[in-house]
């Protein structure tokens, strides 16, 4: 498998969902971290939780890992190489992927569990 480096991101993300329909809100944007998915069902926020307005259908509590990439996309088992020992410690995420490389969101309750078990998996975690 894979050695990667990740890097946590600073501060606390939250997950929103609106309905399918809605425009993306000015909300969203954040140059540290903001990732919108539509499908025909929802539009599927991710940002720091701080900027989300109250009434908003959201889950917070989320840290965010980002893969030290760029990665081809030839390139096999990057994903599954930081997503298995994170399993095997019992340790729930929420993956996003972009063009150069991809992000593991873990709730903040299971951090230290989520950077123990990439650790002794043989990945470099920076803070």
């Amino acid at each position: 498998m894979p050695r990667v480096g990740l890097r946590l991101l600073a501060g606390e993300f939250a997950i929103c969902r609106l309905a399918a329909g809605d425009p993306v809100p000015a909300w969203a944007g954040s140059a540290v971290y903001s990732g919108v998915i539509r499908t025909a069902a929802e539009l599927s926020i991710a940002c720091p939780a701080a900027q989300v307005p109250a009434g908003v259908r959201q889950e917070g509590g989320w840290r965010i890992l980002e893969f030290e990439g760029p990665f081809p996309f030839t390139q096999t088992g990057i994903l599954s190489s930081v997503l298995a020992p994170l399993a095997t410690a019992g340790v729930s995420i929420l993956a996003h992927s972009t063009f150069d490389t991809d992000f593991v969101f873990v709730k903040s309750a299971q951090l230290e569990a989520a950077v123990q078990a990439l650790t002794e998996a043989g990945h470099d975690v920076r803070r």
